[in-house]
This record gives C-alpha cells, structure tokens and sequence, in this order.
C-alpha cells in the first residue's frame, strides 16, 4: 500500500487540534451509554460443560473483535448483553472487544452499551482512539485499574448519528486497506523466515559446501579424525584441572585445611553410542561428515547458573533478555548480590554457548547463542545452562547455526518435559542430542556462508517489521483524525 496516498485520504492538516464541527455535541459516557462494572462470580459456578452463560473475565481472553469463550458461569452477578462493548479495566487498562452473545463478566472487565442515537463501532472505535491514553489512567497500589465512576465521567465529542455511521464506514475503508498491505508483509516476513529455515537445511545437508568440499578433499581433516582430535584434547584438559587440584589441595592442606575442601574437577562421561535408529529420521549426511552427540563436544561437563538477587556495585549477571536470536548480548545485565570470587565458576568465556533452561513455549526452551567478544566480566543466571566447546575442534558460530536447525530444535522439543506449565530440559538431555559434525575447515565455511546468506535477508526482515510497525501508527493516526473531526467523509 503507497503510504503517502494512505496519509492523504486522512486529511491530516497539521499538529494542531482543529475545532470540532458546531453539530457535534460535548458529553460524557454516562449519558450517552449504559455502563456495568464487572464482579466475579464464586469459583465453584465456573464450568467448561457449557452450562449457564460464557465467563469473561480480561484481556488474556481477547481476541481481535471477540473473546475467545474458555469457560462458563452457571450463576453470573453481572451480565453483558450481546454486543455490549467490553473494556479491560484493570491492567492492562483499555483493551476493548464486543460480546459475542449475552455473557457473564468478572471484575476486570466493564460492559457498555450505547444508548439510542449512539453507534458501538463508533463508541467501539472512540475506545481504540484512546487506549493509549487510557491506558495511563489506572490506579492502584497492586496493579492498574479504573472504576465505573472514572468511565461515566469520560468526555466524548458526539456527532449526529448518521455522521457516526459515515464516520465509521470511513475508518472500516481505510483499516481494511491497511489489512491489505499488512496481510501483504505478512506473507513476505513469512517468506523471508522460509528462506532462512532452508537456508539451514541446505547448509546442514552439506548442499551450501558441496562445491567447496570438493574443491578441499584432499586437505580435510575427517571427521573421525577431528572427534578423536577433540577427545584427546579434552582429556588433556582434565589431566591440566587435575594437577591444579592437587596444587590447590596441598596448599589447603598447609594452610591447617582452612573451611572447605578444594573441589575435585568433574570428568566428562561417555557418551551413548548412536545406534541407526537413532539417526533414521534425520538427513543423511554429506561424505565425510558423522553424527555425535553434543557431550562429545564439550570441553567440561554442562554448568548451570546461579540464582543471585539483586545488589548495586555487586558483580554483574546476564538476564534472561541477553539471549538474542544472533547470539549473546553482554549488555543485558544487571548488579548481583555477589563478589568476583563467589561469581568466578560462573564467568563466561568466549566461545560459551549459552542454552534457556526453562520456557513457558515449547518452541522457545533450548534456545541458545554463542558469546562473542568479551568487553567485561559478567556470569551467567541459574535460567541458563553453559557449554564450553572444544573450540579447536567445534566453530562456535557453526555450532549457534546448527542449534538454531530443525535437525536440534525437533530434538529439543521432544526431550523437553513440563512442570506447572514451564517446559525444560536438562544437562542430560543436551548432552544426549545429536549433532552433525563435518570437518573444522568446512564448519568455518558453513558458518561464513549462512552468515552472509542471512545478512542478505537481515535488512529486508528489518524493512518489513519497520513496515508493520508504521502501519500501527497509521490507524492511530487514522482514529486521532476521527475523533477530532478531521477525517474526511462522503457527504
């Protein structure tokens, strides 16, 4: 849609609030509608049986024009008829959906119905005019909320009924454009997130470097060789923490064994063998290439955080937040109630890959980045699990592509278990997963070329979300000219 033509119809003058016709006429809702305040209903009349009216209760039941109806009341206290424009009431406060038939509502909600003379769309649309407003009206020391006095008071401009009608026609025309154009990024963004998603496949299928590694056969490492490469490399870290143990533990052992013992470094187990049914549905892998699982390419055993509550000038801790779809952002911290030394099994290293312990989506727990450059200290929360790479031997940006794959997330999602509505998944389970491992030299390829396939695509996403985002402000806009009488109707 050509935006520029959009404004025009909007007769958008300027900043200024012109003044309203002479025929509308200054009011307040409660005069010009009928207004119930919500009250919930004792828990043992709830149903999903279906038996007495539908039960509304807030905004989580919301959806475009209507509720989603997920229970019903066999007792109501009050009751909305069919039609009635409901309104969120506490937080979040000026939401708005119609009753989809007569209907029971809880405290959080409001039900208004206009009086003769009063169109609901218009009502309807004055509401989405200004939720942003309203928005900021609530009170209230536990959460936000407005009463039926703060509604019946509201000031509302009215023009004759047959303006409101055009009015509104006028808002349906120009929304329904918009839907348009958005329904059109939509299925672009959709687009866009198909070609990264084969973009994957592809990579991880060895089709992106199929060329390049014939190019390069006669200088690769195979894969057998680089797994026994990282497994001896591996143990030689263990051997090195074990002599520092026993350095740590002679000198406690002089010092008169001052409180706890020096803890003894953990060995990495072995790994379960992969079985062919274990890889039987998943993509057969390019010629020197193999499947191990992930505790075959960890350096130590997986390390949870830890849990610290908040302190200012303490030692800093990653939120939850840092975990970002292109890797681990170091920014997004906050003051722990710690010390460096307390904090120092915690501290991430380059080249840690960061995993989200716990989800309330399904699609979503497992997620994981690789950190980058370190420009301070920070550890990591008890949200989070870390895996140190065998970096000589595992790229880590290789590693954050093929994680972020359907061949690990399909694993992810079935290995993951709920408790309370919160999915999670284990240091077993990571470690259990299996991984597509080619040669050091092509997984550097592999992740240069993703890298730079995807870079391609980033700009064209970040025009289409930029996209969506004014089309958002353009029906506000749209509103802000229709309640201020600037929207230009047909006669």
């Amino acid at each position: 849609m050509n935006e520029a033509n959009l404004v025009s119809k909007i007769d958008d003058h300027d900043d200024a609030k012109s003044p309203l016709p002479e025929v509308w006429e200054a009011t307040t809702l409660g005069a010009i509608a009928r207004i119930e305040m919500g009250q919930s209903p004792p828990s043992d009349t709830y149903n999903n049986s279906g038996h007495g009216l539908p039960f509304f209760q807030g905004k989580a039941e919301f959806g475009g024009w209507y509720p989603e109806i997920r229970k019903y009341c066999s007792v109501p206290k009050k009751v909305a008829p069919a039609g009635a424009i409901l309104i969120s009431v506490r937080a979040p406060v000026g939401p708005t959906n119609l009753a989809p038939e007569e209907c029971c509502i809880g405290r959080g909600l409001a039900a208004i119905e206009p009086i003769q003379g009063v169109d609901t769309y218009f009502l309807l649309y004055f509401f989405r005019a200004i939720e942003p407003a309203l928005s900021t009206e609530g009170t209230g020391s536990t959460f936000s909320a407005i009463n039926g006095e703060h509604l019946r008071n509201l000031k509302i401009q009215v023009p004759p009924y047959q303006e409101q009608r055009r009015i509104v026609a006028k808002i349906e025309e120009l929304f329904s454009e918009l839907d348009d154009s958005v329904a059109n990024l939509e299925t672009a963004r959709a687009r866009l997130q198909t070609y990264r998603k084969s973009l994957l496949k592809h990579a991880f299928e060895g089709r992106l470097t199929e060329q390049w590694r014939r190019e390069h056969a006669d200088e690769l490492e195979s894969a057998d060789q680089l797994l026994e490469r990282i497994r001896e490399e591996r143990q030689a870290r263990y051997q090195q923490q074990l002599e520092e143990w026993k350095a740590q533990v002679a000198q406690w052992e002089a010092e008169g064994k001052p409180g706890k013992k020096p803890r003894k470094p953990a060995a990495m187990k072995a790994q379960k063998p992969i079985y062919f049914e274990d890889t039987s549905r998943l993509p057969e892998l390019p010629r020197g290439w193999i499947w191990v699982r992930v505790g075959d390419l960890l350096l130590v055993p997986p390390h949870n955080g830890r849990s610290v509550k908040d302190r200012d000038g303490g030692f800093p801790v990653l939120r939850l937040t840092a975990m970002k779809e292109g890797g681990i952002d170091l920014g997004e911290f906050k003051f722990g109630d710690w010390e460096e030394e307390e904090a120092k099994d915690y501290i991430v290293s380059y080249g840690d890959f960061l995993v989200m312990r716990g989800n309330g989506s399904k699609h979503l727990v497992g997620s994981g980045g690789a950190v980058g450059s370190i420009s301070r200290a920070v550890a990591f929360p008890d949200t989070m699990i870390r895996l140190r790479l065998v970096t000589s031997g595992v790229d880590p940006k290789f590693f954050g592509h093929v994680w972020n794959s359907r061949v690990i997330r399909n694993q992810i999602e079935a290995a993951a278990r709920t408790t309370a509505g919160i999915y999670k998944i284990n240091q077993q389970h990571i470690q259990n997963l299996i991984f597509p491992l080619p040669p050091l030299e092509e997984q550097k390829e592999l992740g240069r070329l993703v890298e730079e396939n995807a870079n391609s695509v980033e700009p064209l996403e970040n025009t289409v979300v930029t996209s969506i985002q004014r089309e958002q402000v353009l029906r506000q806009s749209i509103l802000k000219c229709a309640f201020e009488g600037r929207l230009e109707t047909p006669a």
